[in-house]
């Protein structure tokens, strides 16, 4: 009981850990990319690329240990889909706001302040998500509601019993995932899909213009998306008993 206990605690810690590293790291590699005045100034399509890139790398490393949610929106997905109890959902939800906190704070250190001052003087903070001054809050919080909606199906079609023997490239689905939603939607709010990636740098700057858009926007479509592909699509794989299998076996000889 002692052995089952202690290694029941130590897969939450690590489970903990590697979201709480994961979305650090999607914050932290994200926003670099997003950095300009060192030489380089990234186009869009870069900064879309990189973000997907950036998450097919901490879905490769991290998902056999947590399933890389990265996310609280993919959370309540998960939760919703019956992957995750309660109990663990907030945990990972904790770990995924701490780590994206963690993440924009070890860029801080690693970048030059001139970065984040020119950025400040220009209006919300580096990397700070807003959505784009000529869509009202509503369409803001209607993108951010269609853009995680299209990543939650994604999620939910991965998740599909029937799709079990198919993970072998899930780290590349999620990564192009990312980049195709970044570039559509990346002009209108930042495409950001993720409470935890807009909460990091906001905290650190201070600015909490329309953040609330990127809180109901991806965790309503969250919830909404996965109860209905639930509901709708998803089918469990009947798997025909094996002594049924002997029994025909024997019956032919």
């Amino acid at each position: 009981m002692k052995t089952a206990m202690n290694r029941s605690t130590l897969d939450f810690i690590s489970v903990f850990l590697a979201e709480l590293i994961g979305t650090g790291l999607l914050v932290m590699l994200g926003c670099m990319g997003c950095v300009s005045g060192l030489g380089h100034t990234p186009s869009h399509f870069e900064l879309c690329i990189n973000f997907g890139l950036v998450v097919m790398i901490i879905v490769q490393v991290f998902g056999c240990v947590s399933g890389a949610h990265l996310n609280p929106a993919v959370t309540a997905g998960a939760w919703v889909y019956e992957l995750v109890s309660t109990k663990m959902a907030l945990a990972y939800a904790v770990a995924q706001c701490i780590g994206g906190f963690m993440g924009y704070g070890v860029l801080k250190i690693l970048t030059p302040a001139a970065v984040f001052d020119v950025a400040k003087e220009n209006g919300a903070g580096f990397c700070v998500t807003q959505p784009n001054g000529l869509i009202s809050h509503l369409q803001a919080t209607g993108i951010e509601f269609v853009a995680t909606m299209v990543l939650i199906l994604v999620c939910c079609g991965v998740w599909d019993p029937r799709n079990a023997k198919h993970h072998d490239s899930v780290a590349l689905k999620f990564g192009f995932t990312i980049g195709a939603l970044a570039v559509a939607a990346g002009p209108y709010t930042g495409a950001s899909m993720n409470p935890a990636r807009s909460l990091g740098p906001v905290l650190w700057n201070g600015d909490y213009n329309a953040h609330w858009i990127y809180w109901v926007g991806p965790l309503s479509a969250a919830f909404l998306t996965a109860f209905a592909y639930k509901a709708v699509f998803r089918r469990e794989v009947v798997v025909e008993p094996l002594n049924h299998e002997l029994s025909a076996l024997n019956t032919e000889k």
